[in-house]
């Protein structure tokens, strides 16, 4: 189990002192306000990441950082900062907010409580199960305009949208049917759309930080928890849970955000650099997340560290049919933002495919 336990505010406060004294991007205004200062390279952006390293976003990270390094000749040096070093993932996106980092991931299943919109990617059953359309929704223009004033409102630049692959569930027994669910304590991220899709099965969501996931696994707090089947295997949760099903009920999905005011200070070259990059990763992270989930299972199916299930189409349909109330609650909380930005991923959608 990593040393991921030891978070504390304390710890990240500091940092977080230490990292607002950093001299990193320039953009010093003159008089008049209306032009910035030429940028004293080196400067470094600071991306702070919701996984440890091995991890899908800390893959991406990497990839990151090296393509802007290279575009930049070595102007921007990019810091990465992998989930344990500053805090968990609320905590990483207020220390975006207050410009502590300059990047960072922020997934729905904490973000939903600070913007509602973000929601959409909770629910069950919504988005196609083809991969390729999903990735043309992801990186869809549409979208992430519908999205974009919502962060906004957060205090959040939204930069674009990373798929990390299915969600598995993991337990100490199948969970092929919403009854399997009655009463189970299921830990789900903090938000609480993310705790509502499990309780609409009959769970009992507890909503704890990923990295408290493992000791509450171990010390029967909670009887299971749903991840992609990569994080599974490196937060060595298979280590003490027997089953794990694959649903495909549902993908996770990540925003790569910024800091407002820093992106705004970039010059009209970073600003080049930094959406090239990300719309060129926004193509790698598929693979990266394809290739890294495969492995992980391949490895924990031939170790035989734990039972996989995998459900069939009729087992699917009683899950849908129940995922269904998860629409309503989402369009409560969102109004007709919401309405837009569900009748935009409907509309991308077609008939099952049976992808796994």
């Amino acid at each position: 189990m990593p040393n991921l336990q030891r978070l504390l505010w304390p710890v990240l406060a500091t940092l977080a002192l230490t990292l607002s004294g950093c001299s990193d991007n320039p953009g010093s205004k003159t008089e008049n306000g209306n032009e910035t200062a030429p940028p004293e390279y080196p400067v470094t952006w600071r991306f702070a990441l919701e996984e440890i390293e091995g991890s899908v976003q800390h893959a991406y990270a990497e990839a990151f950082r090296k393509n802007i390094e290279q575009v930049s000749d070595g102007k921007i040096v990019v810091d990465v900062f992998p989930y344990g070093s500053l805090g968990t993932s609320t905590q990483l996106t207020e220390l975006t907010r207050n410009g502590s980092v300059d990047l960072a991931f922020a997934s729905p299943g904490h973000l939903a409580d600070q913007v509602p919109e973000t929601g959409l990617f909770n629910l069950h059953y919504l988005l196609p199960d083809d991969a390729e359309r999903t990735r043309q929704l992801l990186r869809s223009p549409e979208l992430l305009e519908e999205l974009q004033p919502s962060y906004e409102s957060a205090g959040l630049q939204l930069l674009g949208l990373v798929s990390e692959g299915w969600m598995a569930w993991t337990a100490n027994k199948p969970l092929q049917a919403p009854d399997d669910f009655q009463d189970l304590r299921i830990r789900t991220m903090t938000s609480e759309m993310a705790a509502e899709a499990f309780r609409n099965y009959g769970a009992a969501p507890v909503q704890t930080p990923y990295a408290q996931v493992y000791s509450d696994l171990q010390l029967h707090k909670i009887d299971g928890q749903a991840n992609p089947v990569f994080a599974i295997e490196e937060m060595g949760f298979h280590e003490v849970q027997s089953t794990m099903t694959l649903p495909r009920a549902s993908r996770f999905i990540s925003s790569v955000i910024a800091n407002p005011e820093w992106f705004a200070d970039l010059t009209p070259q970073e600003k080049e650099w930094l959406t090239t990059a990300i719309r060129n990763l926004s193509e790698q992270a598929w693979e990266i997340e394809k290739e890294l989930n495969q492995e992980r299972l391949e490895l924990m199916v031939e170790r035989g560290d734990l039972e996989v299930v995998r459900l069939t189409e009729a087992q699917r349909d009683a899950f849908r049919e129940i995922s269904q109330t998860g629409r309503d609650t989402y369009l409560e909380a969102t109004g007709n933002k919401g309405k837009a930005l569900l009748k935009l991923v409907l509309t991308g959608r077609e008939p099952n495919n049976g992808e796994q």
